[in-house]
């Protein structure tokens, strides 16, 4: 039988708000999706998506993207079989098995922003948020302050875990699609990038060349 995440009244509504943290650590956190109201999958974040939760006791939020998800049954014994049916048949024949998947997703920590402060800091921050704590989808104006700055890049660079030309290439397309295909801002984003690269051409090319509007 799956056992539901806890959901507080006060945070039910909000419909920014995806998932619980289960693991932290310094760098990363990882997050399981919150149950749908419907019978459906839990909606997966996308790669590169901007998410952010709090570190309750310094009062921080932090920052960061999601770099891998996965969905799974929650019996790590038995692995899913194939079906062969749609959607559809599967929540008329089968709704069962909606109840016995987690959708979870793993975040690169990119900067925090203290309480009541206007300031983003765009380095790791003193802890990551704590297990249980919610974890909301950013905003739009959220993404664009954040990104003002672009020493992120240098924090997502260094993750060893995660897939980091393909992450900063999503992060960038999807801030570049945010600042209505802002030049300037993704000129200045590439000097960065070329300078961090220490004038690996192909990299960067490589890197580029997943950036369209």
């Amino acid at each position: 039988m799956r056992l539901p995440l806890p959901q507080f009244a006060s945070q039910a509504h909000q419909p920014n708000h995806i998932a619980e943290v289960i693991e932290t650590s310094t760098v990363e956190f990882l997050a399981q999706c919150l149950e749908p109201d419907s019978l459906s999958f839990a909606q997966m974040p996308p790669f590169g998506s901007w998410v952010k939760a709090a570190d309750e006791d310094s009062g921080n939020q932090i920052f960061g993207v999601v770099y891998h998800a996965t969905t799974s049954p929650l019996d790590s014994v038995h692995r899913a079989t194939a079906l062969g049916l749609s959607l559809a048949e599967l929540r008329e024949q089968q709704p069962q098995i909606f109840a016995m998947l987690k959708t979870e997703f793993r975040v690169a920590i990119a900067g925090f922003q203290p309480a009541g402060d206007t300031i983003f800091y765009q380095h790791l921050p003193p802890r990551p948020p704590q297990v249980h704590q919610a974890v909301y989808t950013c905003e739009a104006d959220d993404i664009i302050a954040f990104t003002e700055q672009l020493d992120f890049i240098r924090t997502l660079m260094d993750m060893r875990s995660a897939p980091v030309d393909g992450l900063i290439a999503a992060v960038i397309r999807q801030v570049y699609q945010l600042r209505k295909l802002d030049r300037d801002w993704l000129v200045q984003t590439g000097r960065v990038l070329n300078v961090l690269l220490k004038d690996d051409y192909d990299r960067l090319r490589i890197i580029l060349s997943q950036i369209h509007p």
